[in-house]
């Protein structure tokens, strides 16, 4: 059967493959990670251990490192026009800092939940668990809303986000799957399967969920998971 219009386009399905593994923190809990100008950046939760760092890669040394106060559960954070944007998870405040001195520069009023972060270099995109990504201007004010869906259901839980070629890479929370979002209709285009990425053998009582995308400008894509001890270099293999 041919489809019409208005027929969504068939799912593409693909495995995350390794091709590098990374020393990364087990005492970090992954909520924002991504490249920016060379560096590798990276958010961590929890309250009264939350940080935002920037770590050597190669090694998982962090460089780094800026504590937020005790009641403060930093998440997703980006780098937009010399700025650093995070978002905490249930403070309803989004801080702003100087991204290159990191000095503080000002603390937003949020209205929701804050979980993902990222940027198409004009605009910032957050996530707040459910199936909603919020387009909105650098001063926080909302632009628009992007209803995400799945084979035409509803996306819940949409966690980390990425901007990765034009499209939106989410974790799904509490699940080893990765989809990549159509910025404009919202639809997935395709799923990502993570599963088995980080092997039993690594695994501990304090280790959680996958978490964490970030893609660098030669256009490598590299995952992890909160309090995980590998960040992975990835590539897509057809399912």
């Amino acid at each position: 059967m041919l489809c019409g219009t208005g027929c969504a386009a068939r799912v593409k399905q693909y495995k995350a493959e390794v091709v590098q593994e990374y020393t990364h923190d087990t005492g970090a809990y992954t909520q924002g990670l991504f490249f920016h100008g060379g560096h590798f950046y990276e958010s961590t939760g929890q309250f009264g251990e939350s940080t935002f760092r920037e770590v050597d890669l190669a090694t998982g040394q962090v460089l780094s490192r800026m504590n937020f106060q005790q009641k403060y559960f930093a998440e997703g954070s980006v780098m937009l026009d010399g700025k650093l944007y995070i978002l905490t998870w249930l403070n309803k405040v989004a801080f702003v800092y100087d991204a290159q001195t990191l000095e503080y520069e000002s603390t937003w009023s949020y209205p929701r939940e804050g979980w993902g972060l990222t940027t198409d270099g004009t605009f910032l995109y957050a996530s707040d668990g459910s199936n909603k990504i919020y387009v909105l201007s650098p001063d926080f004010k909302l632009q628009r809303t992007i209803f995400v869906k799945l084979e035409g259901r509803n996306l819940r839980y949409l966690n980390e986000l990425e901007w990765i070629d034009g499209k939106i890479w989410a974790n799904v929370y509490t699940t080893d799957l990765i989809v990549v979002i159509n910025p404009e209709s919202g639809e997935v285009e395709a799923r990502i399967d993570c599963g088995g990425l980080l092997p039993e053998k690594l695994r501990t009582r304090d280790t959680d969920v996958l978490n964490g995308i970030a893609v660098n400008s030669k256009g490598q894509i590299f995952l992890t998971g909160k309090n995980w001890p590998e960040i992975y270099e990835v590539k897509l293999v057809k399912n």
